[in-house]
């Protein structure tokens, strides 16, 4: 079987940012039957409709990198019980012209991270909905929302809570089988 490619795309900009450093751990923890890339969404300027007929570069390279890809990761924090602004406004750039969304049809799932107790369930579950209206399967389970991310990390940003790194193995290697499922 062909290795599939995944995109990553981490909806916090921090440099130290924990959903960076769960996105990696996840990455390491995958199956060799995927390839990863990160895709960088602080650069993407603000979404307007205006713009869609004479789309800045950063939206056409960055649709144009998204149309590549068997399936996408996201890692996401919460802000104010939803997902932060640039990963929607990344979200709103791919999908747009209206009719012309390069989401379709790609398989993703969703790990939300928070240095807080409930995982981050609040963005994670807007993010879903999102992706439901974009027509991209989402995996529902196994769910991952990573709490008290904080004290899953030494200070290299290398994940040592064991119970974590075995919950992204089991993760990924489920992630891999669904997007076999949607790939011809």
């Amino acid at each position: 079987m062909k290795q599939l490619k995944i995109a990553v795309i981490v909806g916090s900009l921090r440099k130290e940012s924990f959903n960076k450093k769960m996105a990696k751990a996840l990455v390491e923890n995958a199956p060799e039957t995927l390839s990863f890339e990160f895709l960088e969404i602080g650069n993407l300027e603000l979404y307007t409709e205006e713009f869609d007929a004479n789309s800045p570069k950063s939206w056409v390279d960055f649709r144009e990198k998204v149309k590549g890809f068997d399936g996408v990761l996201f890692v996401t924090p919460e802000y104010n019980r939803s997902v932060p602004g640039v990963l929607k406004n990344a979200i709103d750039i791919a999908s747009r012209p209206w009719g012309q969304s390069v989401w379709g049809g790609k398989p993703a799932a969703i790990v939300s991270v928070t240095i807080g107790g409930l995982g981050a369930f609040g963005a994670s579950n807007h993010l879903r909905q999102v992706l439901a209206f974009l027509g991209m399967p989402t995996m529902t389970q196994p769910e991952a929302y990573i709490s008290n991310a904080m004290s899953l990390f030494d200070e290299n940003g290398k994940l040592t809570n064991e119970s974590t790194a075995e919950f992204a193995k089991s993760y990924m290697k489920a992630f891999a089988q669904w997007v076999e499922t949607f790939v011809k």
